[in-house]
């Protein structure tokens, strides 16, 4: 989801439950995403991934931690001048049990937004490497942002309190009625697809932009071979088909190859591509000198930059 988005959800949350510490809550609601202050981490060291958008701090234990660091330097005097003088409003943020308590609620409920979005966020780093997601939306919805920046002017303004309290009530009302469409939209996908997919098993749907369209994935019975389509559930229409093998070798024996793709599956290049990957695919071509290791995604809409690694002395 939006940083603007993160922000309204728990500060509507708040407001509506009559909270003095909504601001607080609010700025939880985007600690977050501050993870682009440390992402030059992950580049510098690409061995550590994990420090990057939608790494490290979404994650039940480091989000509590980056929101107590976020939230003692937003509330130091010099800050909270600054930032009132900027905004043409009262700053007013405390670093208190309290209000930590509230900010990390603004946390959970960013992790729960960005969970019900594409490719998801490690929620149980660093326990579990793996990334969690409902797969609903795409990383960003345009008509979501337009709303929130709606909100946002609306909040701003000095206007009655009950229309701030409209907006935002109203806001979070279409945000449960465009996830419910999209639930729905999901389950009904997979069940139409199951009617021209019968030479394939385990059907997975992935999000558009568009909630009538979605990116699907399914595989053969021996999970040798998948194909990824789009399909419109409006006017039932399938696109931009793929079908790829888990694994190709070529130029050299079968067992060679393998060990050149488990030697390139060591290094941070593709530890880092299958963090980032749906559907990792990997062709192996033989050489006198070595192997050259390509890693792509099966998955159109968020295909990553095909990567190839190069391993000789096999």
């Amino acid at each position: 989801m939006d940083l603007i988005t993160h922000f309204i959800v728990p500060y509507a949350i708040l407001t509506l439950m009559k909270s003095k510490n909504r601001l607080e809550g609010a700025l939880g609601g985007i600690a977050p995403d501050f993870d682009v202050l440390i992402a030059g981490i992950g580049i510098i060291f690409p061995e550590l991934f994990v420090f990057s958008h939608r790494g490290i701090t979404h994650s039940f234990l480091f989000g509590f931690v980056t929101v107590v660091i976020f939230l003692y330097l937003v509330s130091r005097k010099p800050v909270k001048e600054t930032m009132s003088h900027v905004i043409k409003r009262d700053f007013n943020v405390n670093f208190t049990k309290t209000t930590v308590l509230v900010a990390y609620f603004g946390v959970l409920t960013h992790l729960f937004l960005d969970f019900l979005t594409s490719k998801g966020i490690p929620l149980f780093y660093p326990f579990i490497l793996n990334r969690f997601s409902a797969e609903l939306y795409s990383s960003l919805d345009f008509v979501t942002i337009c709303l929130a920046l709606v909100v946002i002017i609306v909040l701003y303004l000095k206007v009655d309190s009950k229309y701030k309290n409209i907006a935002l009530a109203g806001f979070v009302i279409v945000l449960i009625i465009f996830g419910g469409v999209r639930a729905y939209e999901k389950m009904d996908v997979l069940g139409e697809a199951q009617n021209f997919s019968a030479s394939y098993t385990n059907i997975t749907a992935y999000p558009s932009s568009d909630m009538f369209s979605w990116y699907l994935v399914e595989n053969s019975p021996d999970k040798s071979v998948y194909r990824s389509f789009k399909f419109n559930n409006l006017n039932k229409g399938v696109s931009e088909t793929l079908t790829a093998k888990t694994i190709s070798i070529s130029n050299g024996s079968y067992q060679a190859g393998l060990d050149a793709v488990n030697e390139a599956n060591s290094t941070a290049a593709v530890q880092r591509f299958k963090w980032n990957a749906f559907y990792p695919f990997v062709n192996a071509k033989g050489s006198k000198e070595g192997w050259n290791v390509t890693y792509f995604d099966i998955v159109p809409s968020y295909n990553n930059q095909n990567i190839t690694v190069y391993v000789s002395g096999i």
